[in-house]
């Protein structure tokens, strides 16, 4: 596995969130992408949704599996990654880059503070994977 970005946080259900002010884009991680397999459809909300911490927002589809997308934090969905509709495929390829979903507007900036960090979140995969 690759290594786990610093300046994120993330989510027990493998989403990560990426801070810039009251913004933060939103995404599946590397273990979640490589447990689905080949992404083959990204359902995603509108604009203008909003959506409460580890709600629903949305589905991925891949050739294993249908899983739930969840939200880290709670929300307004600002902008939406368009391009997955045509390569939903980029999940795979560029998890932390190119194969973002959302961006949501913080409504509850503290809800931050119940996720983890790199370093959490890396201990809590190797807890699980000892399971």
């Amino acid at each position: 596995m690759s290594s786990i970005p610093e300046g994120r946080c993330y989510s027990v259900e493998h989403e990560w969130i990426e801070v810039d002010g009251d913004l933060g884009k939103v995404g599946i991680t590397e273990f979640a992408q490589a447990e689905l397999g080949e992404v083959v459809y990204v359902e995603l909300p509108s604009v203008g949704e909003t959506f409460d911490a580890g709600e629903t927002f949305g589905t991925v589809e891949s050739t294993k599996a249908v899983s739930d997308l969840c939200a880290p934090v709670s929300g307004e969905v600002v902008e939406i990654n368009e391009e997955l509709e045509d390569d939903p495929a980029r999940v795979n390829e560029a998890p932390y880059g190119e194969g973002w979903l959302l961006v949501l507007r913080l409504s509850e900036a503290t809800e931050l503070d119940k996720l983890m960090d790199a370093a959490a979140y890396e201990q809590f995969l190797h807890e699980r994977s000892d399971d």
